[in-house]
């Protein structure tokens, strides 16, 4: 048994969705009581740093429905099923932004937000961007635009809000660590 492990006694799902699924877990706590936890499921993601070769990170800024606004972000989607992270990420960055990359470098993976939720975000840093002429579509549900921004103006629109995720803001974070050293 782990340190302070909560174990599953049984789980039903409530609710299953195209992106996620919502489970219910009745717990028998490190203490011997129970507990309910509700888990969202969720297939994994990606997120790519696509630097172009004057420095700019490339961007999208699409509205979203939760936050009933638009965000700047760095380009980003969910994980096929069967899907490896590279692969959903060189898929991604073509569909968002119309670029492909020479080199896709893996830089770190997180949980999102562990206390109800499993999903794992695995963050690429792509280089050697070029245009591709013929390129995967966007889904259609999802409208993008593309912005090209500094560094400085990134970090700029954390301190204003345009850029408001934890993907992004660890992407502008790990662009100024990587710049300083």
């Amino acid at each position: 048994m782990k340190k302070n492990e909560e174990v599953t006694i049984q789980s039903e799902t409530i609710f299953n969705g195209r992106v996620i699924s919502l489970e219910l877990h009745d717990v028998k706590l490190p203490n011997g009581r129970e507990s309910k936890r509700e888990i969202i499921k969720h297939p994994g993601a990606v997120a790519i740093i696509p630097f172009k070769e004057d420095g700019k990170i490339v961007m999208v800024e699409q509205y979203r429905k939760a936050m009933e606004r638009n965000l700047l972000e760095i380009p980003a989607g969910k994980l096929e099923k069967g899907e490896a992270p590279e692969v959903t990420a060189r898929r991604e960055l073509e569909e968002e932004t119309g670029y492909g990359c020479e080199k896709l470098k893996h830089i770190i993976s997180f949980y999102t937000s562990p206390g109800f939720a499993d999903e794992l975000v695995h963050v690429y840093e792509a280089t050697g961007l070029y245009e591709i002429e013929d390129h995967l579509e966007l889904d259609e549900d999802e409208f993008v635009e593309l912005v090209e921004v500094t560094l400085e103006e990134a970090e700029e629109y954390i301190t204003t809000q345009r850029i408001f995720d934890a993907k992004t803001a660890f992407a502008v974070q790990y662009a100024r660590l990587k710049e300083n050293k």
